[in-house]
């Protein structure tokens, strides 16, 4: 989910973008999705805060292009997730990246860095190693989740990498690629759990019980599970009517289609808050948190909101994934912990009463919470590191 960062994420989304330093090496950027365009702008800034020169260009959202980078192409249209949702966008991506790579074959940058989005970058960086141009990715594809096979595509594509999890490095060293572990970005740029701060922020009762709904960031996701989300609230206001609903949104299209789900469930009476963007400060001031699988679990762990995980994809996509995946869980928490910490709900687990009692027995167990809370502090301490600096000492030998 995306929303306005603090820290160091925020320094990129609200500050004017800097001047360009004419002669600046040429840096070609792409980032796929809102979670990566967050990357994207704290990469930059931790770059142009380390004095090294560059200027940005390629596929950008507006925190990249906050912080200075112009944008080619609409970051949206790369927005999906699944074989069978990039099915229906598929040529448009794939004309994207043919135009992209002859764009930079023919007038080759300095550096190519690619924001996450594996399945879209490795292989125009491959075609871009092999023509002499370095390339760096910023997250690497998840193989020891699934499709493991991606490793030797990853190999022939990229120059370095810039790991976010600690158990990585090894994994990629092991393999003979070049690799840093930068430490994780949200741990270093979000704040420490702060529930009375972010309620007095938010303006909101210091006293009620609320329930943070982060049904994702992307269209599709909403489509696929704004309902769901709004089935779940009604059946546990039904049951604890005093609880309080907060639904940040990353756009105005998804706002809206939020709503739609509201209004085709007849639930316009929910006590429920939408807000615009504010996701931080909704997890850190709600209770709980029913949370879509995705960077929104990571946020959630790291600014202290217990909660559920779940998802769906469609059919096909789901037997896919599950043929090629290593491990029994999709949360982060999860896969940092190497056991369920946080319950995951999926598919056809999915369904409103299973979520609603998920949820209600968390909000009545406090030392259940209390126990999520405590496994959340210790990832927090093994994901956190200086990490602009060890991203700006990383990339310093391709820009100097």
């Amino acid at each position: 989910m995306a929303q306005p960062m603090p820290g160091a994420f925020a320094a990129a989304a609200s500050s004017h973008p800097p001047s360009v330093i004419p002669h600046a090496p040429a840096v070609a950027i792409v980032a796929g999705e809102p979670s990566s365009d967050q990357l994207g702008g704290l990469l930059i800034k931790s770059i142009q805060d380390a004095g090294l020169p560059a200027r940005f260009f390629g596929i950008a959202g507006p925190r990249m292009q906050a912080a200075g980078a112009s944008s080619l192409y609409d970051m949206e249209t790369l927005s999906v997730r699944g074989y069978v949702e990039a099915l229906s966008k598929l040529r448009r991506i794939l004309s994207i990246r043919r135009g992209l790579r002859r764009r930079l074959l023919d007038s080759p940058p300095r550096l190519f860095i690619g924001v996450d989005a594996p399945d879209f970058n490795l292989a125009l960086e491959a075609d871009l190693k092999r023509a002499g141009i370095p390339t760096v990715q910023f997250v690497a594809p998840s193989v020891w989740g699934w499709r493991r096979s991606r490793i030797k595509r990853v190999r022939k594509a990229v120059s370095h990498l810039l790991l976010i999890f600690p158990f990585e490095e090894e994994i990629y060293r092991q393999a003979g690629i070049p690799a840093t572990y930068v430490g994780h970005p949200l741990a270093h740029a979000l704040p420490p759990p702060d529930r009375e701060a972010a309620r007095v922020k938010l303006a909101l009762s210091p006293e009620a019980e609320y329930v943070a709904l982060l049904p994702g960031s992307r269209q599709s996701e909403l489509r696929l599970l704004g309902r769901l989300y709004v089935e779940t609230a009604k059946r546990i206001h039904a049951e604890r009517p005093g609880v309080r609903f907060l639904v940040p949104m990353v756009s105005r299209e998804t706002k809206l289609l939020f709503q739609l789900a509201l209004h085709e469930a007849g639930a316009e009476a929910l006590p429920l808050r939408i807000l615009f963007g504010h996701a931080h400060d909704a997890l850190r001031a709600a209770d709980i948190a029913l949370v879509a699988s995705g960077t929104a679990t990571m946020e959630a762990m790291l600014l202290g909101c217990p909660h559920v995980i779940t998802y769906r994809v469609p059919w096909l996509t789901y037997q896919i994934m599950k043929r090629q995946a290593y491990l029994p869980y999709v949360g982060m928490p999860n896969i940092l912990a190497g056991r369920f910490i946080v319950p995951e709900l999926l598919q056809a687990q999915a369904r409103p009463d299973a979520l609603a009692q998920a949820l209600l027995g968390l909000l009545a167990d406090a030392s259940a919470r209390q126990a999520m809370l405590a496994d959340f502090d210790r990832l927090r301490g093994e994901l956190k590191r200086d990490t602009p600096r060890l991203i700006a000492d990383a990339l310093r030998p391709f820009l100097t």
